[in-house]
């Protein structure tokens, strides 16, 4: 993936993205082609510019000219064809390959696997699933993972930085029928506790071990764990 398609921009078809690749200049040159997510119908870049009082790129795309064509593509991933040539940095990953990857603690732990990955700002953040803490974020930062290697499929992070805790499990429900509430005539005010909080988006950066069967030092939250470019 190289963008999302985020609106539209004006009456002659041009769209506002977010930028989902680490070389949004070398891949939104006019004459390059996008394709939509899981479609092969080209989309052929007419012209590309970055958006200067916000953020984001501004694209316009042959096929598109009018702005009612254009909104087709509000909310879409944008593909590019990767040549074999345009080899990853050291260390890099495409999403593709980090989504399904196991994740387990330091202590062995297992944790769930990564099942969707998405943005705030410029960290990516996993979405893991499936373990005996539920569902949690996992903000792609050395403070958190310790091992990064989805190609061997090992992901290893601080449990306990992230706070993690055994999911609740409710237990039946008794079958005894509750009391009734006595209501009290008076106006009465109420307090509202503080509701808790999900698990932090972002955390100071700190070392990280060596992915050895990689070859490479693992990197979130850098162009190594850039959007995938089919």
């Amino acid at each position: 993936m190289v963008a999302l398609v985020r609106g539209v921009h004006g009456l002659h078809g041009a769209v506002r993205v977010e930028v989902l690749t680490d070389s949004p200049e070398e891949r939104f040159v006019p004459g390059a082609i996008l394709y939509r997510e899981g479609r092969e119908e080209p989309l052929t870049i007419a012209g590309a510019e970055e958006i200067v009082d916000g953020p984001g790129w501004r694209i316009r795309f042959h096929e598109l000219t009018r702005r009612d064509a254009a909104d087709t593509l509000r909310g879409v991933y944008l593909e590019a064809v990767v040549r074999p040539e345009e080899d990853l940095s050291r260390g890099a990953y495409y999403w593709h390959e980090v989504i399904g990857t196991p994740v387990r603690g330091v202590d062995g732990a297992e944790l769930g696997a990564v099942r969707d990955i998405y943005r705030v700002g410029e960290t990516e953040v996993f979405v893991v699933t499936g373990g005996s803490v539920g569902s949690f974020d996992l903000p792609a930062v050395r403070a958190f993972i310790r091992i990064f290697a989805p190609r061997r499929g090992e992901i290893v992070v601080d449990a306990e930085s992230l706070d993690l805790r055994p999911a609740r499990v409710r237990g039946p429900e008794s079958g005894r029928p509750k009391s009734p509430r006595r209501r009290n005539r008076r106006a009465m005010a109420t307090a509202t506790s503080p509701t808790e909080t999900g698990q932090p988006a972002s955390a100071t950066t700190a070392s990280a071990e060596t992915d050895a069967a990689d070859g490479s030092p693992p990197t979130p939250g850098s162009p190594a764990l850039g959007a995938p470019e089919p």
